[in-house]
């Protein structure tokens, strides 16, 4: 009897698992990160990212992310007497999750400490914070985001709320928000139906329905809506008028609060000149693209991150998951994939920080699209190699799994983002020649990019030369194809000057020459063990 249960109790021996990940600090682990930051200028900033890496990666922000996304917020629109209240309750760990992004500058360093890197060190921050939860970087973002058109647009509004709004205290800053689209128009906002009528001054009042409104707690928003002069950009604080209807359920990033919000004659102040809305916000979708795509990279290195972590505690068929040939293959695929996003990343910030408007505007349009787009594949295949313990929720990978497509939708999905990169060809007419002069740097270091390159050049030169309607037509099909071919080109210069031999090798052997269609398929002679090494740095 003894014997038997003791044979019981040995099949409950925990063995053959990865050890916990955390603590971790993710900079320090992180080589791509790390090197990104020193070559675009932010080695200044290296003290606060080692800081706040550190704290990324203890266990208790793992805690306190599952708590957020289990504990969903909830909206409660009247108090018990009947009166309008519009509260959304939040679990304690969705607000210690923010005040930590928040009071660690993530969403306003490049606007306090305007020195140059000052975007890079910011963008560093906005990364390795969204590795903890990806639902708390979109308030960060968009109050980040909301600067540029206030201080272009509304000197007045922006002396009298950007101390708040930069301010890094969660208890007595501001925090911003939007409103552009709704159920009739979505991505085409010049459809709203939204009314802004003149009361005086630059104060109007709004009344219509917007579809999304991120973040109902917020402070003040951005809205757009029809004045009498066109669609036009307007500030509000939340407040009598502006009723929220229902919170959204949704297939991700569900510790976010996200609604649908009516306004009843809500008071509001014009930002910029009516009919210009499209243009005003559009300085703010700029920077909120930017951290779209960072939030695809963190999910990447997260991914990967994870990925290689449990490969090199777990066996299969007598070996550890990392020795497997087969598992190296994927692995060095998705470690390749997260470094190219982070490489390109950091460029673009550069641009930010440099005033480089050809090149930053024309970028982050390529790059918006590409990174993000790949971001929901690179999340499905790091989930696979947990096996069946990757789609069990307390791995974490589901997490990243459904919060993946977001980046990809917010601020103008695939097919929007793709088009407005032919949109900048036609309307402005550096940033095509700035971004090719970019990916030029890299020519001579590799057969396969040179080749990729001049077959580029020759299809962007039939695109420009394209005048008919048929053509027009023919641009927009083939849209997606050129802005990928534009992306990989750039990342692909990046790391030929950039990275080690062996990651730009890969890089190029899996993307430009001829390699498989899904991750794990890099062609024999890349020196995957030498990538995978470099995936968490000792």
């Amino acid at each position: 009897m003894e014997v038997a249960n003791a044979a019981n109790r040995a099949t409950h021996d925990v063995f053959n698992q990865a050890t916990p990940l955390e603590p971790i600090n993710h900079f320090t682990a992180d080589l791509a990160l790390q090197e990104s930051i020193a070559r675009e200028g932010g080695s200044w900033g290296t003290d606060r990212l080692i800081e706040l890496g550190a704290l990324a990666g203890l266990p208790e922000q793992r805690e306190h992310c599952w708590r957020a996304e289990h504990n969903l917020p909830r909206l409660t629109t009247h108090d018990r007497f009947g009166n309008r209240i519009d509260q959304v309750e939040l679990d304690p760990s969705w607000h210690h999750l923010l005040r930590e992004g928040i009071e660690h500058e993530c969403h306003s360093l490049a606007w306090r400490e305007p020195m140059s890197g000052a975007h890079v060190v910011r963008v560093g921050l906005f990364q390795l914070w969204s590795q903890t939860n990806g639902g708390v970087m979109c308030p960060i973002s968009m109050t980040h985001a909301v600067i540029p058109p206030l201080r272009n647009h509304a000197p007045e509004i922006a002396a009298e709320w950007e101390d708040r709004l930069t301010m890094p205290d969660y208890d007595n800053g501001a925090i911003a928000g939007m409103a552009m689209t709704e159920k009739q128009g979505g991505s085409d906002v010049r459809a709203n139906t939204t009314q802004a009528v003149p009361v005086g001054g630059d104060e109007y009042e709004l009344t219509g329905h917007k579809w999304f409104c991120s973040y109902p707690p917020c402070d003040v928003f951005l809205v757009l809506a029809q004045a009498p002069g066109g669609l036009t950009c307007f500030f509000v604080e939340r407040g009598e008028g502006m009723e929220f209807q229902r919170l959204k359920d949704k297939l991700g990033s569900r510790s976010l609060p996200s609604s649908e919000v009516e306004f009843r004659a809500a008071r509001a102040r014009i930002v910029g000149e009516e009919g210009r809305g499209v243009a005003t916000i559009i300085q703010m979708v700029n920077h909120t693209r930017l951290d779209c795509m960072i939030g695809s990279a963190a999910a990447m290195r997260r991914g990967v991150l994870e990925a290689t972590h449990h490969a090199r505690g777990r066996k299969a068929f007598g070996a550890l998951l990392i020795d497997q040939p087969a598992m190296q293959n994927v692995l060095a695929d998705l470690a390749i994939e997260s470094e190219a996003a982070t490489t390109a990343l950091y460029r673009v910030a550069r641009a930010f920080d440099e005033g480089d408007d050809s090149l930053r505007r024309f970028a982050t349009a390529v790059m918006k699209y590409w990174i993000c787009k790949r971001a929901a594949g690179h999340a499905g295949e790091a989930l696979e190699c947990f096996g069946g313990n990757g789609y069990a929720e307390d791995s974490g990978m589901p997490l990243l799994y459904r919060d993946a497509p977001l980046m990809s939708i917010w601020e103008g999905s695939g097919n929007v983002a793709a088009l407005d990169v032919l949109r900048a060809m036609a309307k402005e007419p550096e940033g095509l020649p700035a971004f090719l002069a970019e990916c030029e740097l890299g020519r001579g270091a590799d057969k396969r990019f040179d080749a990729h390159l001049d077959s580029l050049g020759v299809r962007l030169a039939g695109l420009a030369s394209g005048e008919t309607e048929a053509d027009l037509i023919d641009a927009q099909f083939g849209a997606r194809r050129i802005v990928e071919d534009l992306g990989v080109a750039f990342q692909a210069s990046l790391l030929l000057r950039n990275a080690p031999d062996y990651v730009a090798d890969a890089f190029c052997a899996g993307r430009l020459g001829g390699g498989g269609r899904a991750y794990g398929t890099l062609p024999s002679g890349v020196d995957a063990r030498a990538i995978l090494d470099r995936v968490i740095a000792a």
